[in-house]
């Protein structure tokens, strides 16, 4: 599981001219399974996520509060194309994406383990999207769990 995190100012996903999922003040998440990833993948990754300091602290000037501390919200986005490592060639393979359909119940199960912290929004699982992501600081991290 791979999973990109932004901590992010306003944020939203747009599909059919529609809005799907906004934040005003969190973490954008782009998530990814890959091949071997379990249950077990998604209560570490979730737990280690909310558990994040990643906001900063008035007082110190320091990344130092978490989500919760701010009334912060997730915006969970799936993303299959972080599965390429990039090693080999220029032409993408998502050879080690999770299959779609264990994806997608993976991926609904990460955003309920995530709703025990924090509000999640999200974006709709293998559809075209246009996400918009106003990132805070420039502040992101990517993890390999």
């Amino acid at each position: 599981m791979k999973v990109v995190i932004q901590r992010s100012l306003n944020s939203k996903v747009i599909v059919d001219d529609k809005i799907v999922g906004e934040i005003s003040n969190g973490m954008v998440l782009l998530v990814c399974f890959e091949k071997g990833d379990n249950l077990e993948t998604i209560k570490k990754s979730s737990e280690k996520i909310q558990k994040l300091r990643i906001f900063t602290d008035e007082t110190t000037g320091k990344m130092n509060k978490g989500i919760t501390e701010v009334g912060g919200s997730f915006l969970a986005i799936s993303q299959f194309t972080l599965s390429w490592d990039g090693a080999k060639g220029n032409r993408p393979s998502f050879d080690n994406s999770l299959e779609p359909s264990l994806a997608e119940e993976y991926f609904e199960l990460f955003c309920l383990e995530l709703e025990k912290t924090a509000k999640v929004e999200k974006g709709v699982f293998g559809r075209y999207m246009d996400v918009r992501i106003k990132n805070d600081g420039p502040v992101t991290f990517s993890l390999d769990f």
